[in-house]
């Protein structure tokens, strides 16, 4: 039985989250904390064994845990990591990770040498949508792939658990960024995966079409450039609708993504095959029936089942790519190469 505590008990914790680890045999939520002293209520009502702590210090100090689940706003994770991992913790940590490629270095050097696990919910992956998809690309079901176009499109930004206090995603200093920060980094673990390498540049321009009050960008264009596929990506908060949608080309068929709904057509038959791939990629925000798989890698990392490095990984690209995509945006849409990418 492993031993663990939540930190930050907000929507994403209590509605994402706790109902996972609530169906693991294999695991018991012991302590959580947040700096909110009435987010108390909802850990009592929902973990009544789990002891409540005032600050994340006296959590490090008074819990005996193997791991945290870290679900606060983006600008916290570094430093809440850092202390975690300096304690000998093992990691799990919503996305956006960290804001960049130096916080994630040390701390990449900082949990290596003890073993620590550090690792972030790719969840997206385990969609049923975006599964089935990669079932079909790995199977050669389209060839090989050559061009991803992906549209994640809503009216505003999602809820946060103190809306009256103002929406922390819109906010730099907490957020980090806006739509590109909250949406991207989901779009580039998946997107690349489905093409199966690491894109080569990366250009975008980020502007503020609809919510001008905002002090983040509210759309992206983002185009990644792969050594023999692109991708072509729209983020926005300001649509006039709430859907995702994505085409995956190869060179023997197209596979559609239409929310909810699959189609397949290859070009070897001319037919068109569909599954229904319930719930729709736009639909909520929490996702909890998709934290499950994230779960199973993460302690499958932390118990040795598995081998470790492809989690984080995936990470450290999506952090490239947004680091890269808000530079190409600030000089006018210029191809930035990512590090390491063949010249």
């Amino acid at each position: 039985m492993l031993r663990g505590a939540i930190v930050g008990v907000g929507n994403i914790a209590v509605h994402g989250h706790l109902p996972g680890w609530q169906r693991r045999p294999d695991v018991e939520i012991v302590a959580a904390t947040d700096t909110r002293p009435a987010q108390r209520t909802a850990v009592a009502s929902r973990l009544p064994g789990a002891r409540w702590y005032d600050t994340v210090e006296a959590l490090f100090a008074g819990a005996a845990l193997d791991f945290v689940d870290i679900c606060t706003p983006p600008s916290s994770h570094a430093p809440l990591i850092r202390q975690a991992l300096e304690r000998g913790l093992h990691v799990l940590c919503e996305k956006p990770l960290v804001g960049s490629l130096d916080d994630l270095d040390a701390l990449r050097r900082l949990a290596a040498p003890g073993g620590r696990v550090l690792h972030t919910v790719h969840n997206w992956h385990h969609a049923p949508i975006v599964r089935r998809t990669a079932e079909l690309v790995g199977g050669g079901a389209i060839g090989r792939v050559t061009r991803v176009v992906w549209e994640t499109l809503r009216t505003r930004p999602a809820a946060t658990s103190e809306e009256r206090n103002g929406n922390w995603r819109v906010d730099p200093d907490v957020a980090g960024g806006g739509v590109l920060t909250d949406h991207g980094w989901h779009v580039f673990y998946v997107v690349s995966r489905w093409i199966g390498q690491a894109p080569r540049a990366v250009s975008a321009r980020l502007e503020t079409r609809r919510h001008t009050a905002f002090s983040v960008e509210d759309t992206a264009t983002v185009r990644l450039a792969f050594e023999h596929a692109t991708a072509e990506i729209l983020l926005t908060w300001a649509a006039d609708e709430r859907r995702n949608w994505a085409e995956v080309t190869g060179t023997e068929g197209v596979i559609e993504l239409q929310d909810g709904t699959l189609v397949l057509r290859t070009n070897a038959r001319g037919a068109e095959r569909r599954w229904a791939c319930p719930p729709a990629l736009s639909d909520g925000s929490h996702h909890p029936d998709w934290f499950d798989a994230v779960a199973d890698e993460f302690l499958a990392e932390v118990t040795g089942a598995a081998p470790r490095g492809r989690n984080l990984a995936e990470a450290s690209l999506c952090v490239a790519l947004e680091q890269g995509a808000r530079a190409s945006s600030l000089a006018g849409g210029r191809a930035v190469a990512l590090a390491g990418a063949p010249s």
